[in-house]
């Protein structure tokens, strides 16, 4: 699959099927946010990735009960690292995690951006140091669904040709 499909065809999973993702796939998602542009090229990240049903129903319970995360295949949990960006860590580690539901969207897996979570209850379920913000996590796995597209902006909603305001031709 292109890029430009995987964008378009990447939706919001919460319905997995119980499946493991293959070493391989993982690597090649993982390479995809390693890929990823940073400030600086100082990659300020570190991505933890969990497989264990234990580990993610905890990851789980810690994102607001989203209990249904537990599914998937994976859990990748993004972890930004302010002393080599401080200013942008957060913004780089979202390209990075982005490039990776991308990627894991060309290789026929489904994904989802999780924000709400408890920082404190993933850094005691992970083991991770106080100096390493949580930024946001993404289950990964074969879909046991498939949504259809949501609503989206019209272009002159959020686009302008050069100036603010004036639209899009």
């Amino acid at each position: 699959m292109d890029t430009i499909a995987a964008i378009m065809q990447r939706r919001s999973i919460r319905k997995y099927q119980p499946r493991p993702i293959s070493d391989e796939d993982l690597r090649a998602i993982l390479e995809a946010g390693r890929q990823a542009p940073s400030g600086g090229n100082s990659q300020p990240w570190h991505f933890v990735i969990v497989r264990g049903e234990d580990q993610k129903r905890r990851l789980a319970e810690a994102c607001s009960g989203q209990v249904w995360m537990a599914n998937a295949g994976a859990i990748i949990v993004g972890l930004g690292k302010p002393s080599e960006n401080e200013e942008g860590y957060s913004v780089d580690v979202a390209i990075a995690m982005e490039n990776m539901i991308i990627a894991a969207t060309a290789l026929g897996y489904g994904t989802c951006w999780i924000g709400d979570f408890s920082e404190a209850q993933i850094e005691e379920v992970l083991g991770v140091p106080d100096d390493l913000p949580v930024v946001a996590l993404t289950p990964v796995g074969m879909a046991a669904e498939k949504p259809d597209p949501r609503p989206r902006m019209a272009m002159a909603e959020f686009a302008s040709a050069e100036r603010y305001g004036v639209p899009m031709k």
